[in-house]
């Protein structure tokens, strides 16, 4: 069955030859010129399976755009804009965009980074191990992790993980009280073979941490090792 994707690109040639290049690839494409545009389209449609984000939309920002989309949806996104300024990045990072492709590209490109993340997700039936695990022991709000199902609940509350940040945490859970580089992260999150920037596991554990962590600013169950990556603490 072919990708759902959905173009927000307020230029008119890129987004139409973008479109014509993915759907030459097999992809079923549909657009969106802005952000209000975009927002509508997932309230009459739902999510796609993937969206591709220009930054510069004109009405309202792609930051924002995004912000926007992850209060209702966990849909994978992947920014695709002409700014390749460091701060431009990791803020589209935290806003809650799970890839970031610099303009120009090649379509190859942008189909890989797609063809990982539908891996990722895809990921979640394939686990296997316990169907739930306490990270954090709490009679009153426990949180737990539940990798075949996709679910981190605090106590009764569902929490709501982008996928990316729910493969991270899974990553973790897989090898508690180890410390995992931030290279072996992007190679098994972001899918082998990736060569991003490192620095794209730092703002995905930020933004992890802001939903599991009672206080993100001292964490307790992600935990950095100075130098050396990430470490998963489980708290009985």
């Amino acid at each position: 069955m072919c990708a759902n994707l959905l173009i927000v690109e307020d230029d008119d040639r890129v987004r139409a030859s973008l479109r014509l290049a993915l759907e030459d690839e097999g992809y079923q494409v549909e657009e969106a010129e802005d952000a209000e545009n975009a927002l509508r389209h997932l309230e009459r449609y739902g999510a796609p399976d993937v969206m591709l984000v220009d930054l510069m939309l004109g009405d309202m920002d792609g930051f924002t755009c995004i912000r926007r989309i992850r209060y209702d949806h966990d849909v994978p996104i992947i920014v695709v804009s002409a700014r390749d300024d460091t701060h431009d990045v990791v803020a589209a990072l935290e806003a809650g965009a799970d890839d970031y492709v610099t303009k120009p590209f090649e379509v190859k490109e942008i189909t890989a980074r797609m063809r990982a993340l539908r891996r990722r997700a895809g990921g979640f039936a394939e686990r296997t191990g316990p169907a739930e695990v306490v990270l954090e022991a709490d009679d009153a709000a426990p949180l737990v992790l539940s990798p075949g199902s996709g679910i981190v609940r605090r106590g009764d509350e569902r929490l709501h993980l982008t996928l990316t940040e729910f493969r991270l945490l899974c990553e973790l859970a897989e090898s508690p009280g180890l410390v995992l580089s931030r290279r072996s992260l992007l190679e098994t999150v972001w899918d082998r073979g990736y060569f991003g920037d490192e620095r794209i596991v730092d703002v995905h554990v930020r933004r992890l941490r802001t939903k599991i962590e009672r206080d993100p600013s001292d964490p307790q169950v992600v935990v950095t090792v100075r130098g050396l990556g990430y470490r998963l603490d489980v708290r009985r």
